[in-house]
């Protein structure tokens, strides 16, 4: 369950002092510089996936944070950070490099070290966990902090998009969900940060095949559209055996084509109970989503959802009801 502050809930007079309280209060002993005035809409929400915490500032003024050496030994948590920037501008300094991040750009904080970070008008998501959990060595790791890695391409933009959508998984009340989730964003940080440092081996093997499923799966969501998508043609983009594909499978209890296809029809689904799309013909969006047959989107439509497209679209999702396995 996540907690959340919003300036908005304080009197304007103290809504400096109270930022500047909470912020710390997440994030430990720092020393934190408000420029401007705090905005209504500025909040910060916490909370926990398995092991892993989750922060998301949101706010339209200028912040300037240092954690000092004095700070330091005050409270050393012995926790690693990643700073994500869904929006606004941000600089992180830490180890004499400073990070000029572009919305998307996360950047590796060791929060045992000084550093500092700036940020204007910005939404982040900071994910933070013991060093313990990252089965990386500390001295590498060193070699990353306040270096700026990019979320358009890679590894980079695989952990940049998850992490995102982190905040909207804080309060799904499943715990098993959330261990699941918080030891998927550290098997895909492990990989990013092993691939920059070029250390791949070091990555426990169970930890490197689940980042590979994501990075499936992430690959098949860009895809769905396309019909000629294929297990052998997912394989071939990731230089693996079509037999190891579906040996990773083997975890969510799925093929690769039958993932393809729940995939596409739940993509489908959606669509048609979209009131945006409601003059939109269902061959239209079988279409859309890779279905090149609309007979045969119909009847396996109906096989998992119980109705036809058209009159599903109709009728919408029946209360109490839940697809066929």
């Amino acid at each position: 369950m996540s907690v959340e502050f919003r300036a908005a809930d304080e009197p304007p007079k103290s809504r400096t002092d109270y930022w500047q309280h909470v912020v710390g209060k997440s994030l430990g002993p720092l020393d934190l510089r408000v420029s401007g005035s705090i905005d209504v809409q500025d909040r910060l929400r916490v909370g926990d996936v398995g092991a892993v915490r989750v922060i998301e500032l949101s706010h339209r003024h200028s912040d300037s944070a240092e954690r000092s050496p004095t700070h330091i030994r005050q409270l050393d948590p012995e926790l690693y950070k990643v700073d994500v920037l869904a929006r606004g501008r941000g600089v992180v300094e830490q180890d004499g490099r400073q990070a000029v991040k572009a919305p998307g750009d996360l950047v590796f904080v060791d929060l045992s070290r000084p550093c500092r970070w700036d940020y204007a008008f910005a939404q982040v998501v900071a994910v933070v966990f013991p060093r313990a959990l990252l089965a990386l060595r500390q001295d590498e790791l060193t070699r990353l902090t306040g270096v700026r890695i990019r979320g358009d391409r890679g590894l980079g933009a695989l952990v940049s998009s998850f992490a995102r959508q982190l905040p909207e998984h804080l309060d799904d009340g499943r715990a098993a969900a959330q261990a699941r989730l918080g030891t998927a964003i550290l098997d895909l940080l492990a990989a990013a940060l092993a691939a920059r440092l070029d250390r791949a081996q070091d990555v426990p093997p169970e930890s490197r095949q689940r980042a590979l499923l994501l990075r499936v799966h992430a690959f098949i969501e860009e895809r769905l559209g396309d019909p000629r998508l294929s297990p052998a043609g997912i394989a071939a983009a990731h230089y693996i055996s079509v037999r190891y594909l579906y040996k990773l499978f083997e975890t969510e209890q799925s093929t690769p084509a039958d993932w393809i296809r729940r995939r596409r029809l739940d993509r489908s689904r959606r669509d048609l109970l979209d009131p945006a799309l409601r003059e939109t013909p269902v061959s239209t969006i079988a279409e859309r989503w890779g279905f090149t047959s609309a007979a045969h989107f119909s009847r396996i439509f109906r096989a998992v959802y119980g109705l036809p497209p058209g009159e599903y679209r109709t009728i919408g999702y029946p209360v109490g009801w839940s697809p066929r396995p």
